[in-house]
């Protein structure tokens, strides 16, 4: 047909619609294309635990993103820029649309392959949630992570050398000082990853245990290369470098078999010996019976002796528990029993407030 051979800016009208089909196929077809090319990479790594939709869902805006810049491509060749723009010389502007396809490609490559990544480590998770071990858990996010940054360095010398014609060896070679340079301005965030690497060998610690550096403390969320976060008894998230870690003494809560409650009670100066003797009894009584009490070493209550106004009563006693909440539970409850065991003594607690 003439029409179909007549052109329009120097490209035939063919051309033209051909390039228009191919981005029309291309954007009504993304989605299409998108799930069909997930559910194939599902079905090397699929799992019962991870369904099919997630995948596609992870996969989908990569794999359409590569798909969309593919067509593309493939559909600017068949135009041309009229030669009376004289673009080509004067810009190089076919040199930089190349460019910017490359640098796509190569960029949407690099995201399905992290995301790809982020899937395998969500099926390695569930597998990991069903050990009775906490290691596992604290690896996979790590390796993780590794993977990714892995995959983000690649993609960056990949752009130098692919796109930009850069030796890269030869940049890598060539860094010397300016290394040099970089590692001592970046001095403490190779400090937390040595750190992060000695914590994983050593192991003083595991995902989900309750530690305490300094003045903080909390529940091991995650581990990172950098930092590790920690939710606190009031649920905040505190992040601690971790060259922090590995320089200070820590302690790992979760290793005890037990917690210790230990304080005074104070009972006016007159109260006689013998109800000072049956409360103490009492309490140790009530004590020994408590539920959450650690049997093999239940701690003692005795009269401590006479204090600056008040007889002095020692309660100590461990919490067969390494939780915060079932210790303070616990001693709220053994508190109630103190106060009804004085009352029922006819004792009365000492008001320092108002001694003469």
């Amino acid at each position: 047909m003439e029409f179909l051979e007549s052109e329009i800016l120097e490209n035939k009208v063919n051309d033209i619609l051909w390039f228009i089909g191919i981005i029309v196929s291309s954007l009504l077809l993304k989605r299409l294309l998108s799930v069909s090319l997930s559910k194939v990479l599902y079905r090397f790594i699929k799992h019962d635990k991870v369904s099919i939709h997630t995948c596609i869902e992870m996969l989908r805006k990569p794999v359409e993103l590569f798909i969309i810049v593919l067509m593309v491509y493939f559909a600017f060749l068949y135009l041309h820029f009229p030669l009376t723009w004289n673009l080509a010389a004067t810009l190089g502007l076919k040199l930089v649309l190349l460019k910017i396809f490359q640098c796509l490609l190569i960029f949407s490559i690099s995201w399905i392959l992290i995301r790809l990544v982020k899937f395998i480590a969500l099926i390695f998770q569930e597998r990991a949630a069903l050990t009775e071990t906490k290691l596992d858990d604290q690896f996979v996010p790590f390796f993780k992570d590794l993977a990714v940054v892995t995959v983000s360095i690649m993609t960056f010398f990949s752009m130098l050398g692919i796109v930009f014609k850069i030796d890269v060896v030869a940049l890598v070679t060539g860094l010397g000082i300016g290394g040099l340079a970089i590692a001592l301005a970046a001095k403490e965030t190779l400090e937390n990853l040595f750190a992060s690497l000695m914590l994983f060998m050593d192991l003083p610690f595991v995902v989900g245990d309750n530690i305490q550096i300094d003045k903080v403390s909390g529940d091991v969320e995650k581990i990172g290369f950098r930092s590790t976060r920690l939710k606190t008894a009031d649920g905040s998230v505190v992040t601690v470098p971790n060259r922090l870690l590995t320089a200070q003494a820590l302690e790992n809560m979760s290793t005890r078999q037990f917690r210790r409650a230990k304080y005074l009670i104070k009972l006016q100066q007159d109260t006689p010996s013998s109800t000072i003797q049956n409360i103490v009894s009492q309490i140790q009584e009530e004590v020994l019976a408590h539920e959450h009490i650690y049997k093999p070493e239940p701690g003692v209550t005795r009269f401590e002796g006479i204090g600056d106004g008040s007889m002095d009563i020692q309660v100590a006693y461990n919490v067969e528990s390494n939780n915060v909440a079932i210790l303070n539970k616990t001693r709220e409850e053994i508190n109630y029993i103190i106060v009804n065991i004085v009352q029922n003594n006819e004792a009365k607690f000492a008001d320092l407030n108002n001694r003469t």
